[in-house]
């Protein structure tokens, strides 16, 4: 039985989700030494996406060099489409991820963001943007002009993946947080960003902030205590799904993808509880399997199905 249907449709067709972001290379160091992996987080959520069968176009800044044929040709296998003006970039960013024992990681980044301005003739049905692409001048001005010219058009989901190191002062960083999200339908979180951003407030504080910032749902990821989905009418909590860690890279836009896939299968039932439930649920499910593996490597839509039934088949045993 198929708990998800595939959004792939044919190729004349406009996009499903359009993702704005940076792409880059990610030096994975680790005991053993070190290893390249296509990444950034929009990058990720747009494989991630293409691997669950929706089709997804990326707009980024690379470089024709050796470092962006791999990002390109990475982005190809899952079916993603590289956007025109993409190749802007005389070297691709990367990113040095130091692992520490849990798995969790610590980032060094060699990046510049640049994007040109663009007006869609069409606009897809989701549209999802986040991470330093939208903190980083020059390009973070042109995808704020994005998001206003779509936020009227299209469903807009925001992860703002905060890398405080890349980032100006505080102030200039929520402020800039606090514009975007007013623009968007759903804003997603971790824990480490919300206390990043608003550290006086309590999650629950900061996610009833975020709503009152004029976004329609927001999700506070809590790594292995679960999540939190908040609208003005709800507050769903989600459990995390237990399993292995081999590293957690990833996780967070595998969660962000399968999310994705949920608004476009159930976009027209809304943010009810039972809604965002599975919503959770799915997202949870898909991120459980990403760090069950090395690097950003999300499930594939099988993949996915396959787990969801195997834990609600679980969950009917022990009832």
């Amino acid at each position: 039985m198929d708990y998800l249907k595939t959004a792939r449709h044919d190729a004349h067709q406009s996009l499903d989700v359009m993702v704005v972001g940076e792409a880059l290379i990610d030096v994975v160091t680790t005991s053993h030494g070190k290893v390249e992996h296509p990444g950034g987080s929009p990058a990720n959520v747009a494989y991630g996406l293409g691997r669950l069968g929706v089709t997804t176009g990326l707009l980024t800044a690379i470089a024709p060099d050796p470092r962006g044929v791999s990002i390109e040709n990475h982005l190809l296998s899952a079916g993603v489409v590289l956007l025109p003006g993409s190749k802007s970039l005389t070297r691709t960013a990367s990113a040095t991820a130091t692992l520490a024992p849990d798995g969790s990681a610590r980032y060094e980044f060699d990046i510049s963001w640049d994007l040109a301005p663009i007006a869609p003739a069409v606009f897809p049905k989701i549209l999802h943007t986040g991470s330093i692409a939208t903190f980083l001048s020059p390009g973070a001005s042109a995808v704020k002009t994005l998001l206003e010219q779509a936020h009227r058009h299209c469903m807009i989901t925001y992860d703002p993946n905060v890398r405080p190191a890349l980032l100006g002062s505080h102030t200039e960083a929520t402020a800039i947080f606090e514009e975007l999200a007013a623009l968007t339908d759903v804003v997603k979180l971790s824990d480490e960003d919300a206390r990043w951003l608003y550290p006086q407030k309590s999650l629950d504080e900061t996610a009833a902030h975020i709503l009152g910032l004029g976004t329609g749902l927001t999700i506070i990821t809590r790594g292995a205590k679960g999540s939190q989905f908040t609208t003005t009418a709800a507050n769903v909590s989600i459990p995390a799904v237990k399993s292995k860690v081999a590293d957690t890279i990833g996780a967070g836009d595998s969660y962000m993808s399968a999310l994705i896939l949920g608004f476009l299968t159930r976009g027209t039932e809304g943010f009810a509880p039972a809604v965002l439930d599975q919503l959770g649920h799915t997202a949870s499910a898909a991120a459980a399997i990403t760090v069950q593996r090395a690097g950003a490597n999300p499930p594939t839509l099988k993949e996915l199905n396959t787990a969801i039934e195997a834990h609600s088949v679980a969950q009917y045993a022990g009832a």
